[in-house]
């Protein structure tokens, strides 16, 4: 599993801190909007904490971001497993 430092987590997050930014909400705001205290954003943002599935895609919604492409970028780099006969 990946870490909160692989590069796939940090596209995540740097998705999500990007689009927060470009529209001007704050970490404050956001975090009312979620219902968690402002220090949920920053652990976060910071790397203190991780994200679930379920999280990330409300933090997406709040933030107008479709989830799908930015997962579709983490997955893109995983290959399948095949089946051994």
């Amino acid at each position: 599993m990946a870490s909160i430092y692989s590069e796939e987590y940090q596209t995540v997050i740097s998705a999500l801190k990007k689009a927060r930014k470009a529209k001007g909400i704050t970490q404050a705001q956001l975090s009312s909007a979620l219902g968690r205290p402002q220090s949920f954003i920053a652990k976060v943002e910071n790397g203190e904490r991780r994200l679930d599935i379920v999280e990330f895609i409300h933090l997406a919604r709040l933030l107008a971001l479709d989830p799908a492409p930015i997962l579709d970028k983490v997955g893109a780099r995983i290959s399948p497993l095949k089946a051994q006969l």
